[in-house]
Order: C-alpha cells, then sequence, then structure tokens
C-alpha cells in the first residue's frame, strides 16, 4: 500500500456524499487521497424525485450541486461515467480513464428491476434521475395536449407499477397534479383514469396496517383506482395486461415495483441477488477486505431475519460508518460494526397527507405530512446546513 492510501467512493447519492463529507471532516492532512466519482455534478435527493415527476414542485428543488457540498481542497471530484470495476486489479475504469485505490466505496445506487415482465424496460418510465423524472412530467403534459387534438382518451389514463414507497408517493402527487391539469387543458376530469397495480396483497407492504387503510382511503377520495393482488404481466406501448388478463389500456406506464443494485456489481464478479451484495457487519463485500459496499447495492438481515429495505436513511448511516472505519483503519485504531438505528418511517399521500410511524406511534393526516417536510429539511442541514435548507427546502 502506498504511504498516503488512495480512497475512492463511487457515487454521490445518500451513502456516498456522507461518506465523502464524514472523511473530509475528520481526515487530517495528508492522511489519504479521497476521490469521489459521479456521473453528475449534482447531488439529487432521490426520496423527493416523485414530485418533479408529478409536476408538483420544480426540478431544482431536487438537487444541489456537489461542489457546494464538498470542500474540493480534501475531495477530489470526478464527473465520469464508471464503466467496470476491476476489485482483483484495484482498479475502476471510467469512460475516459481508470483509477487505482487502496480503499474502494461503492455506493451507486440502483436499477429499476422488472422481474423479467415483458415489455416494461422498453415501454415503462422509471424514477431514478433528473433526467428520468423530467421525461415523466413533458410526457404528462404531452398526453394532455395531444388528446386535445385526436381525442384518444387513453391518453388521460395513467398507470403506476408497484404500491410500495415511491409508487404510493408518485400516485399521491399525480392525485393532486392530474385534476389541475385537466382545468388547464379543458379537459373533463372524469374522463382522467389513476391506476395503481401491486403484486402483494397489500400496499405498503411491511406499513402498518392501519396506516395503510388511511393510505388508500385517501387517495381512493383523491380517484385513484387500486388493483392490489394483481401482478402485471407484460406492458406495451399501449398499457398493461394484468392479473388474469385484464388490460389496462394507457399510455402513460410509470414501474416503481422494485430495485436491485447496479449492474457493475453484478459485472465484478461480487456474489450477488439481485445485483445486491451480502456484506459483513463492517459493510465489506465478501472476500475483499478493502471493498464497502453501501445503499441499494448492500444487503443486510435485520434481527427479524429479513433484508433491510434499501432506503435513504440506512444508506446515510452506512456512510457515517464507512467513514470512521476507514480513518480508524488509517489509524490503525479498531473499527466498529455497523448497527441500524431506525428514525421512522413516513410516506407522503399527496400536499397535506401522509402516514408515518416515528418511535412506535403511529401518525397520519396533516401532521405526518408536516414531518415529512421536517425529515426532508434535516438531510438537507445534514449535508448543507441552514443554507440549503432555506434554499432548498418545502415551507407550504
Amino acid at each position: 500500500m502506498n504511504s498516503i492510501p488512495k480512497i475512492v467512493i463511487l457515487g454521490a447519492g445518500y451513502g456516498g456524499i456522507l461518506t465523502a463529507q464524514n472523511l473530509q471532516k475528520k481526515l487530517k492532512n495528508n492522511e489519504a487521497d479521497v476521490t469521489l466519482v459521479n456521473r453528475h455534478d449534482y447531488h439529487y435527493f432521490t426520496t423527493e424525485l416523485h414530485m418533479p415527476a408529478a409536476g408538483t414542485q420544480p426540478e431544482t428543488k431536487t438537487y444541489e450541486k456537489i461542489s457546494n457540498l464538498i470542500d474540493e481542497f480534501k475531495i477530489d471530484l470526478v464527473k465520469s461515467n464508471v464503466t467496470a470495476i476491476k476489485p482483483e486489479e484495484r482498479q475502476v475504469v471510467l469512460e475516459d480513464g481508470t483509477l487505482s485505490y487502496d480503499y474502494l466505496i461503492i455506493a451507486l445506487g440502483g436499477d429499476p428491476e422488472t422481474f423479467g415482465i415483458p415489455g416494461m424496460k422498453e415501454h415503462a418510465f422509471s424514477i431514478r434521475s433528473i433526467n428520468s423524472v423530467r421525461a415523466i412530467r413533458e410526457h404528462i403534459e404531452t398526453q394532455f395536449k395531444e388528446f386535445k387534438k385526436d381525442g384518444d382518451e387513453t391518453r388521460l389514463n395513467f398507470v403506476v407499477g408497484g404500491a410500495g414507497f415511491t409508487g404510493i408517493e408518485f400516485v399521491g402527487e399525480l392525485a393532486n397534479r392530474l385534476p389541475e391539469m385537466a382545468k388547464q387543458y379543458g379537459v373533463d376530469p372524469s374522463k382522467v383514469g389513476l391506476y395503481n397495480v401491486e403484486a402483494a396483497p397489500s400496499a405498503l407492504p411491511g406499513f402498518d396496517p392501519e396506516l395503510v387503510t388511511y393510505a388508500m382511503d385517501t387517495l381512493t377520495k383523491k380517484g385513484v383506482t387500486f388493483r392490489i393482488g394483481v401482478p402485471v404481466k407484460a406492458c406495451d406501448e399501449n398499457g398493461v395486461t394484468v392479473g388474469e388478463g385484464e388490460r389496462i389500456e394507457a399510455k402513460t406506464v410509470v414501474w416503481t415495483g422494485g430495485i436491485r443494485g447496479n449492474h457493475l456489481i453484478e459485472d465484478a464478479g461480487f456474489e450477488a441477488m439481485r445485483g445486491r451484495v451480502k456484506v459483513d457487519e463492517f459493510l465489506k463485500a465478501p472476500g475483499h477486505e478493502n471493498v464497502f459496499i453501501i445503499g441499494d447495492g448492500s444487503l443486510m438481515i435485520g434481527p427479524e431475519g429479513r433484508p433491510y429495505p434499501p432506503t435513504a436513511q440506512i444508506a446515510m448511516q452506512q456512510g457515517e460508518r464507512v467513514a470512521k472505519n476507514l480513518i480508524a483503519t488509517i489509524r490503525g485504531q479498531q473499527t466498529e460494526k455497523f448497527v441500524f438505528s431506525n428514525k421512522g418511517t413516513v410516506a407522503s399521500l399527496g400536499k397535506g397527507e401522509a402516514v408515518a410511524v416515528v418511535a412506535g406511534k403511529k401518525i397520519k393526516g396533516w401532521p405526518a405530512a408536516q414531518l415529512k417536510k421536517v425529515v426532508d429539511a434535516r438531510y438537507l442541514f445534514i449535508i448543507g446546513g441552514m443554507g440549503l435548507v432555506l434554499k432548498k427546502g418545502r415551507f407550504l
């Protein structure tokens, strides 16, 4: 190993940015060279992408330039696409060069998991980046414009596949936005259909049943039609086939039904399940003492024997722990196991509505919606202080 170890962080999502920030705060000069690689020069707030996708919040509210979040005198920011990871050679191949490392943190985020459903990858949108949500918003607007020209009522049907957190939050925003668009374009709102299809026997799987019922009742009153316990069998340019052959004709399908680890993880030869690696208690990839995998690419089993869901809060906590352990390793000190501390869960149901469980307490309606804003503001404060809260926070 070089006298000054090289640390490379792949991805500037929740886990990657927290790793970088914690390293820059606590590393002394010349203790390590740290490089952060990201395909864009901005960090986006994944848990808020459902809003600009629906058109209920400007997309500029959901990202911030990485250069405003890190000290580029301490962290070398490289804007590039990762094309391959070579753990045996301790190298990362970029589209425009190669990086060597002594320690690697893989925080690349995930890819949509379509479970092999025919046509889903080709014909459905996914909420995964600033570019993808911009495409969704523009596509929805186009459907109203084109309906005024050709009268094709299937343009006014909107299908969201998956009723997990992203699906429910997106449906909640659409339930607010679509009536506004109908009025804007002079369209009879009764012609607009919003469908949420979920193969599992419940929306918000794993969430408190009382709050799930409240969420579904709230969204049903807003005009959402649920198909729960009904799998999507196929998707094409004219809609989806669900269940035992039922057709929902629609020109817009947004898939939120699953996520897998980034394909580069499997391509690198790590043993993975759906692109996720079962890391050890120190977040290391099996057989690789110098490779850490956090966020969507990591798989950890909770005390109940089930994998932790890939959420923002677990990625943040993983980033903080990896940074502390790397510093301890460099200094020859004891490292600590990662222990997830669940701060609670909040799911938005559109403006003024949400459901939450915090410290075992169930919260719903307007109070939960305000809590959601507090949670989002807290993250902004962690990565950017009060200035970022005032710049990007939601106060109305």
